[in-house]
């Protein structure tokens, strides 16, 4: 297997986006163990929250709405066609 081929087995798949939750949970609660306030809390509540709509837009928005002949590689390739010039109107 090369190092960025694209993961094929389900279960290496499913152990990434369980690593990607671990790793989340851990920062988030060293956040809130550096600053234990409400105040932290809710502001990383809404972190979270507008990063997961940001995430639904570049990925299903714009795919299914906006850019309907376009897949998206990743995050870069989905910001890179939106900042295009030739994209805007």
């Amino acid at each position: 297997m090369r190092l960025f081929q694209d993961i094929q087995s389900k279960p290496l798949l499913h152990a990434k986006g369980l690593l990607f939750l671990l790793v989340g949970l851990l920062a988030a609660g060293a956040i809130l163990l550096e600053s234990p306030r409400m105040q932290t809390f809710l502001l990383l509540l809404i972190t979270i929250w507008a990063f997961c709509r940001f995430y639904y837009y570049l990925f299903y928005v714009l795919e299914n709405y906006a850019g309907r002949d376009r897949k998206y590689a990743g995050l870069f390739d989905a910001l890179k066609f939106i900042f295009s010039p030739k994209n805007r109107r």
